[in-house]
């Protein structure tokens, strides 16, 4: 299920494949930089979720780091040029642009969120820093034993502005412990990861944990693509929403989704006695 061939083309540090029917497979494929995020890494997320998002035949997506952990955050020395010597002819102008980069960053993320279909994130080794904005922009979190997770920014003179401090808090739900973490850049390991809510299973190697990952997109695939991915769309809006606003949301959404021809065959099959694996669903 790696990709130990290199990064797929176009992408340079993205490597891309199709492990199983409708499963996309993103991996992280800078291993000799310990998948540290450079300034190509922050573009081709972008582009390939853009491309993922849009394409029929994909209904779930895993995503993994090569090599000995899942990533080591950002590139310091590839990105600090941006960081470090804004342009702009005053400060205003500076500001300005520093913002722009922000928010480009920013959307390197999100991208995960918006994208329709259930991104699972299958974490190894270390995930530092910008891998933590990363995970906690996908619907599902997973790790090794070996796993740990730091929120770094503080280390380097900064505060986490690509979406940690604003996840993490709906991910673990206590926020005393995310302002510990935040504020001291300890590292968080496996167990205490579990017990947090930050990931739902740990495995006791990345081999175990992948064939896992798989069999879990492989059930999400199954399901009818037009209710897993309303489901998806709603959980996020019900999250950023009040309780009456998302069930409101949700009757909206509803009206229309209903009438699609899975509901009929979902109920068909499950008096059948049929597995969901066993049912076909239209692309979507």
């Amino acid at each position: 299920m790696s990709s130990s061939d290199g990064p797929t083309e176009p992408f340079t540090t993205l490597a891309v494949s199709r492990p199983a029917e409708s499963v996309t497979h993103v991996q992280l494929h800078r291993p000799a930089k310990l998948n540290a995020m450079n300034k190509a890494f922050w573009r081709e997320m972008v582009e390939c979720f853009q491309q993922i998002s849009d394409d029929q035949t994909c209904r779930v997506v895993l995503i993994s780091g090569a090599g000995p952990t899942f990533t080591a955050g950002i590139d310091l020395m590839d990105m600090a040029s941006d960081i470090l010597q804004p342009e702009g002819d005053d400060s205003a102008r500076i500001a300005w642009n520093v913002r722009k980069l922000i928010k480009r960053y920013q959307e390197t993320f999100s991208v995960l969120e918006k994208c329709p279909k259930p991104v699972v994130a299958a974490v190894h080794g270390a995930c530092i820093g910008g891998g933590v904005d990363l995970i906690t922009a996908c619907d599902i979190r997973l790790c090794t034993q070996d796993a740990w997770f730091q929120v770094k920014e503080v280390d380097i003179g900064l505060a986490a502005d690509v979406g940690t401090l604003q996840r993490l808090p709906k991910a673990i739900g206590s926020r005393s412990l995310v302002n510990e973490l935040a504020l001291t850049a300890r590292k968080m390991y496996a167990d205490e990861a579990k017990s947090s809510g930050l990931v739902s299973r740990v495995f006791p190697d990345q081999e175990a944990m992948m064939a896992g990952a798989l069999d879990m997109a492989a059930e999400m695939a199954a399901r009818s693509p037009v209710a897993v991915q309303g489901t998806k769309i709603n959980l996020i809006y019900s999250r950023d929403h009040s309780v009456a606003e998302g069930l409101d949301y949700m009757a909206a959404w509803n009206m229309s989704m209903l009438q699609t021809q899975d509901v009929m065959k979902s109920a068909q099959a499950a008096m059948e006695k049929k597995s969901p694996k066993e049912t076909l669903f239209s692309k979507l």
